[in-house]
């Protein structure tokens, strides 16, 4: 059974750096896509970054292009999202995702097939 657990949200000032991660077991994602979204309180989720397992193409929404990279451990089958230069609006439950269907990341949530349980993310202005 595939499982991804997600830590390392917080409350954090404006201005701060966050470095979450997902720790995923069950399986090997090969050529597969794994990414991150968001989603806050009365809205949708939202893609943040996906990253190609194998090829390590990475792409991100442009609200956090600059600030946000995404990154990951074959070996420890593990996925990163390192998070500088906070704003309040970067404040939501983060999620990661895998796709076992799509071999670049997609922004469309209904394309992945597993998730995190989700970590909270709180920016203080």
């Amino acid at each position: 059974q595939v499982q991804l657990v997600d830590s390392g949200g917080g409350l954090v000032q404006a201005g701060d750096s966050l470095r979450l991660s997902c720790a995923a077991s069950g399986r090997s994602f090969g050529n597969n896509t794994m990414a991150w979204f968001r989603q806050a309180p009365g809205k949708e989720r939202q893609f943040v970054a996906g990253v190609n397992w194998s090829s390590k193409d990475t792409y991100y929404a442009d609200s956090v292009k600059g600030r946000f990279s995404i990154s990951r451990a074959t070996a420890a089958n593990t996925l990163y999202l390192q998070m500088n230069s906070l704003q309040p609006e970067d404040t939501a439950t983060y999620y990661c995702a895998a796709s076992t269907r799509v071999s670049s990341a997609t922004v469309i949530a209904s394309k992945y097939d597993y998730w995190g349980q989700g970590t909270q993310v709180t920016v203080s202005s």
